[in-house]
């Protein structure tokens, strides 16, 4: 039979769609157990391939015949070999091109709505890492927000809407992705913002962001305006954008809310994160959307592959919106932190200016599922 190659953009479209395939992951168990292709209708098998080096004849019973199976490993060879091994017992499987690292790399633009006076927004989902980013479009002029390192997806996609990026925008400074913001503002002769009280040790030229900041895009003046909103940084800043959409950062997900410990503060911390959601987003409409700069799981996605819901929706079903008691809170968010981030140090030294990591050397850096979030 034969070995098919398989692009990430076609796993990130099942995946969104639900459909219902078969992975065979040959990496190691702690690597598949840590991080994963994850979707509502896909089933799994994880077999190291140091264990199928004899063959893969003890492990033919597992595969399933009646449904599409795809293999990955890491980087892609792996799993190119051991498709090959399932082709000569006659099966037809497919084999992620570029491995898990493609898959991390692979970002999904959807439209998420209509601006006032005819602009557009949009979300780029970064479904293997967990990260959104937006873009915002209003004639001939665009706005980038949250930017990753894929800088030419978003220049390109700009350019396919005949925009031209003006404004890059930074919610926080990052650590569990290395931002693409500053180099996109640098290709595109465009602004590049950062909260100033995360930019005390950044070691390039950026335009600080401050509470109540207007920033215009296009003719039809879609207003841009930075709300103040510290708890996962101490400089994270919120974006209402337009009268109608959140943009929370690292601040409020849909399914949980804001780590407050990345830079090792989350006892002093903590609070400023329950001020921000519990004062703060308190006085915004429940009308607005919320589009927050990650999701933890794939059930987050809408049925048209958006991450976003109403603030009031989550006010209502977002356990960490519901707790009273400041204390309980406390102890809620300082207990339940999940493992720091992969190379979380060295990214936000390289977010900072201060690391100039290879290509190579990024993707390393970036490998695993983002851990933005209180468990």
């Amino acid at each position: 039979m034969s070995v098919i190659e398989v692009q990430a953009s076609e796993i990130a479209g099942k995946a969104i769609r639900k459909e219902n395939f078969f992975i065979l992951d040959v990496r190691n168990k702690d690597d598949f157990d840590d991080w994963k292709i994850e979707g509502e209708n896909i089933e799994y098998l994880n077999v190291p391939y140091f264990e199928l080096l004899d063959g893969v004849e003890e492990i033919l019973d597992q595969i399933p015949t009646d449904k599409e199976v795809i293999v990955v490993c890491a980087k892609e060879g792996s799993s190119v070999m051991v498709a090959e091994m399932l082709a000569e017992h006659g099966r037809t499987v497919g084999y992620l091109k570029g491995g898990m690292k493609a898959w991390s790399e692979h970002l999904v633009p959807v439209k998420v709505g209509d601006l006032n006076n005819g602009g557009e927004l949009y979300q780029f989902v970064r479904i293997g890492k967990g990260c959104l980013s937006y873009m915002a479009v209003s004639n001939g002029e665009a706005a980038l927000f949250d930017a990753t390192r894929m800088t030419d997806v978003f220049i390109e996609f700009a350019e396919s809407k005949g925009a031209t990026i003006k404004h890059v925008f930074d919610t926080h400074l990052h650590a569990d992705h290395i931002s693409g913001g500053r180099l996109i503002a640098e290709k595109t002769s465009a602004t590049y913002w950062l909260p100033p009280k995360d930019a005390g040790e950044v070691v390039f030229q950026y335009e600080p962001l401050e509470d109540g900041d207007e920033i215009v895009i296009g003719s039809t003046k879609i207003s841009i305006e930075a709300l103040y909103s510290p708890g996962h940084t101490i400089g994270s800043t919120s974006f209402v954008l337009d009268d109608q959409y959140l943009l929370t950062g690292d601040i409020l997900f849909i399914d949980s809310i804001g780590r407050p410990d990345l830079a090792g503060l989350a006892e002093d911390w903590v609070g400023d994160l329950r001020e921000t959601l519990y004062a703060r987003y308190k006085e915004l409409s429940d009308e607005l959307i919320v589009l927050p700069a990650h999701f933890m799981i794939m059930e987050e996605l809408n049925d048209d592959g958006t991450v976003a819901k109403k603030l009031g929706e989550l006010y209502a079903s977002n356990h960490g919106l519901n707790i009273a008691d400041e204390e309980e809170f406390r102890q809620m968010v300082t207990k339940n932190l999940p493992p720091q981030p992969n190379a979380y140090q060295e990214i936000r030294l390289t977010n900072m200016g201060k690391l100039k990591p290879d290509e190579d050397q990024q993707r390393e850096m970036e490998i695993g599922p983002n851990r933005c979030a209180v468990r």
